[in-house]
């Protein structure tokens, strides 16, 4: 069953002004081209279709709000990276992202997804370096773990806590096996959480 069953589709932006109320707290996801990101949000949310999953990267081309229930959203970010898109469209989505990242105060956290066979690319590094200017905490979902051995998954979480030191948290993830949806689940559920504590809105 679903922690979310009242959760729904809201809204696809392709400029800031398109952005919903700025209000609540909201978790962003985000993640290079055929990392599995729809797949991660589904399972995580455990609706199925709730993303829509496409066999064309880069299918997530708009940013993507969701309510997950009263004062709480989920935000698909567009893939990145791998997509066979003219560059006008690649320096849009950068100008986007850039001013998601920098306009949204309800921002409570970014969940990069990563294909731990790849682990972090230049691609990743850009978002990082996003949610670090405004103090995001981010948490790196590595993808499609039941692609390796138990023992080669194991040395690419330690690869990537290496990699990542102090700038994010990181863990194994399958969607496929459901493996680490819980711990994957409490995270998200942490930083919506964690975005009220101590804080003041305004009325």
């Amino acid at each position: 069953m679903s922690l979310y069953p009242h959760a729904k589709f809201d809204l696809s932006a392709n400029k800031a002004r398109q952005f919903p109320s700025d209000t609540g707290r909201e978790v962003a996801f985000a993640g290079r081209s055929n990392a599995g990101k729809s797949s991660a949000i589904n399972a995580i949310v455990n609706r199925r279709q709730f993303a829509r999953v496409s066999k064309t990267p880069g299918r997530t081309q708009l940013i993507n709000f969701f309510t997950l229930q009263d004062g709480q959203r989920l935000v698909d970010l567009p893939g990145y990276g791998f997509a066979k898109v003219p560059e006008s469209m690649r320096q849009h989505w950068g100008v986007l992202l850039q001013a998601y990242f920098t306009q949204r105060e309800s921002l409570a956290g970014l969940i990069l997804v990563v294909d731990v066979r790849r682990l972090l690319t230049d691609f990743d590094w850009q978002l990082l370096r996003l949610a670090d200017a405004v103090a995001a905490p981010v948490h790196v979902l590595l993808t499609k773990s039941d692609k390796l051995k138990r023992g080669q998954a194991t040395d690419a979480l330690r690869e990537a806590g290496k990699q990542l030191g102090s700038t994010a948290t990181a863990q194994l993830f399958s969607a496929t096996r459901k493996v680490g949806l819980d711990e994957a689940r409490e995270r998200m559920q942490g930083f919506l959480a964690a975005a009220t504590d101590g804080v003041q809105t305004d009325n």
